[in-house]
């Protein structure tokens, strides 16, 4: 089983963690086959956590687990402290792989999202 976490930065403002929370659920309608389960988690200020969020998807029965920076840029959470995260649950669980995939401002598509959005 193949799990897709989306791992945002986090925020004081509830609505700004729902909003994550919601395109979870709209990336895991839309999924298909391509992942057996999408949750999302938080570097900070909000939960679940990122080791959380893998333990969580571990739970659910996930064998592999790939881990989607949602950032725009490779400032030190996507550099340090997202692998950091990640690396404790690589070691309490060898069993599982779990990939931290491109973070999103990297995707090939982001040009045409971007002007997309612009009109």
């Amino acid at each position: 089983m193949t799990a897709l976490l989306l791992v945002a930065h986090g925020s004081r403002r509830v609505s700004s963690n729902n909003e994550i929370r919601i395109l979870a659920e709209k990336v895991r309608e839309q999924a298909g086959d391509r992942f057996d389960d999408v949750r999302c988690a938080f570097l900070e200020l909000a939960e679940p956590s990122i080791p959380d969020g893998i333990e969580e998807c571990i739970q659910a029965g996930a064998t592999e687990v790939k881990v989607l920076p949602y950032f725009l840029s490779a400032g030190r959470h996507v550099v340090e402290d997202i692998p950091h995260e990640v690396e404790g649950k690589r070691a309490e669980h060898p069993e599982v792989r779990i990939e931290i995939v491109t973070y999103l401002g990297m995707a090939e598509s982001m040009p045409d999202l971007l002007l997309s959005m612009a009109g």
